[in-house]
């Protein structure tokens, strides 16, 4: 019988206590940040990197420039003027580009964009008449970890 009545008053304790409301955290993942690492901000020719497009926003930090940092491991570091045949090819490989889909207004000809430098190279390996045309200035440096600058300058805007 004591058994009983110290369970209900602790059951009846347990329901009249105040909680402590503990603040959620959030799970979202840590914004990505541009880095300020100048090394990270230059561009093909060394010197400081400028902005690839701001309408439609691009970046793998959808901030305008085509840096990248570890966690990119698309390399999203080639500044290019996409074309109708570039889009075509892209959707055929699995990459659909021009589809809107949520906050991405999806791409059409004549907007810049980084891309993926191995995306870049693979349409040129290709078909080079597919490759679309680069904005070297704004190409990141570490693009020059997959494609030869000898090849990019031929592909200036």
């Amino acid at each position: 019988m004591n058994i009983i009545i110290l369970i209900i008053i602790f059951i009846l304790l347990i329901l009249i206590m105040p909680k402590n409301k503990k603040k959620r955290r959030s799970k979202k993942r840590p914004s990505k940040r541009r880095t300020k690492n100048k090394k990270r901000r230059s561009n093909i020719y060394n010197r400081e990197l400028k902005e690839c497009s701001f309408n439609p926003l691009t970046g793998y930090f959808r901030d305008g420039y085509c840096t990248t940092d570890k966690l990119d491991h698309g390399t999203h570091t080639v500044c290019s003027r996409v074309t109708d045949d570039f889009l075509n090819y892209t959707k055929s490989a699995g990459n659909d580009l021009s589809t809107p889909r949520g906050s991405f207004p999806g791409l059409k000809d004549g907007d810049n964009w980084c891309l993926c430098a191995l995306r870049w190279k693979e349409i040129y390996d290709f078909n080079p008449s597919l490759a679309p045309k680069i904005k070297l200035n704004a190409t990141h440096k570490k693009t020059l970890d997959y494609i030869d600058k000898s090849i990019l300058t031929k592909y200036s805007l």
